[in-house]
């Protein structure tokens, strides 16, 4: 049995062993057989979460999934990222002929055929993603999205150097690489953290003997880490919001109806023409980004004619709508979700496939009613000095 890429440690009378595995090896899985079998251990530890968990046993039901519910939930971006991770994941399968992942489930497999514990070792990947964009600013975030959604379209090959560099990361730690350099804050959210976590999850599963499969770029951290305790609940909240992004939000829309309302007492035109100004701006801004989605007619008028209001109220969003009104006239059937994980590979798939057109309504119509706001508030407030 080959023992490249096993780490034992013995602690408080527990032997764990730690498999450094390549996600998007092949061989790998086969090490992982091998391990398992040969030390027939109390525990098997791997580094999934419940959701991802889940998705690896039952598939992901994207038949099951409520559009409805995830735009009201506000939860279209975060579908988004998860199938830019799934095309990311294709793209590899497609290329190299690699399953990534399959360590993973053969580490499933070999914990039920030998009666050994399984364990779901890392941290919900919700939290990682929330941790991290907490972490980056408003610009970061654009960054991220820009990203994560051009990553879908690329067409490029992975070359065998990323491929190498893959061998070495888990999946979210190889899409993100290049942002982790732009924005080495980054490390600790995405990687020091969850080290902390997998090796205390690892620390506390039963027995005496356990084997935990992890991405070989954990295991250095988790020697070093497992000699310390962590409490898993600090490393599983979720920091609140800051205020300041909730102070401007309500600021703007403030100060914007403030300028209207004293213009149209000082100067009726004046007004008529703040309010035309900041309606053709945001309804047009919000319309575009539907039309760039290919979004229904309807869809496109929705966002037209919701986007003025809605941004004046930060509580709500021109895209959720028009999400809403494309997902209630272009209703999304079986077939469009279960040929999620595949539409999702090409850019054509990507804006054929009813479901990932309602998100693309959303976040374009999203972004195009921020756009208008800004250029839009502009406008109303060079008019008031003109009018001064």
């Amino acid at each position: 049995m080959s023992q490249e890429n096993v780490t034992r440690l013995h602690m408080n009378g527990k032997e764990l062993i730690l498999i450094g595995t390549a996600h998007v090896s092949k061989t790998s899985a086969e090490q992982v057989k091998e391990v398992i079998e040969a030390e027939n251990p109390d525990s098997v530890c791997i580094e999934l979460d419940q959701g991802r968990y889940n998705s690896i046993v039952e598939g992901n039901k994207w038949k099951d999934m409520d559009i409805f519910k995830v735009i009201r939930e506000k939860k279209a971006t975060l579908l988004l990222m998860n199938l830019a991770i799934s095309s990311f994941q294709n793209r590899m399968a497609k290329q190299f002929g690699i399953n990534p992942g399959q360590e993973m489930i053969q580490g499933i497999e070999s914990a039920k055929e030998t009666d050994a514990e399984l364990v779901l070792a890392d941290r919900n990947i919700q939290t990682t993603f929330s941790r991290v964009w907490r972490n980056i600013g408003l610009k970061g975030k654009a960054l991220l999205l820009m990203q994560v959604v051009g990553g879908i379209f690329s067409k490029e090959s992975i070359s065998e150097a990323d491929l190498e560099q893959m061998k070495s990361e888990d999946t979210l730690n190889a899409m993100l690489h290049e942002f982790t350099e732009s924005f080495p804050r980054l490390k600790k959210p995405l990687i020091d953290e969850r080290d902390q976590f997998l090796s205390q999850k690892i620390k506390e599963a039963p027995g005496n003997k356990v084997v935990a499969i992890l991405g070989a770029a954990h295991v250095p951290g988790i020697k070093q880490e497992i000699h310390n305790d962590h409490d898993l609940k600090r490393l599983s909240h979720v920091p609140p919001k800051s205020n300041a992004p909730k102070i401007i939000a309500w600021s703007i829309p403030i100060i914007i109806l403030a300028i209207i309302a004293y213009t149209f007492y000082a100067n009726p035109t004046a007004g008529i023409q703040q309010s035309l100004s900041w309606v053709i701006w945001n309804g047009s801004f919000s319309a575009i980004g539907a039309i760039a989605a290919l979004g229904h007619p309807l869809t496109i008028l929705t966002a037209f004619v919701v986007a003025p209001i809605t941004s004046l109220n930060p509580l709500i969003a021109a895209g959720w709508f028009a999400g809403l009104m494309q997902a209630y006239i272009k209703r999304p059937n079986v077939r469009d979700f279960e040929n999620l994980t595949e539409d999702v590979f090409s850019v054509k798939g990507f804006w054929n496939n009813k479901v990932t057109r309602i998100l693309l309504v959303v976040l374009l119509a999203n972004i195009g009613s921020s756009l208008g706001t800004f250029i839009g508030g502009a406008d109303v407030i060079r008019l008031f000095f003109e009018n001064l």
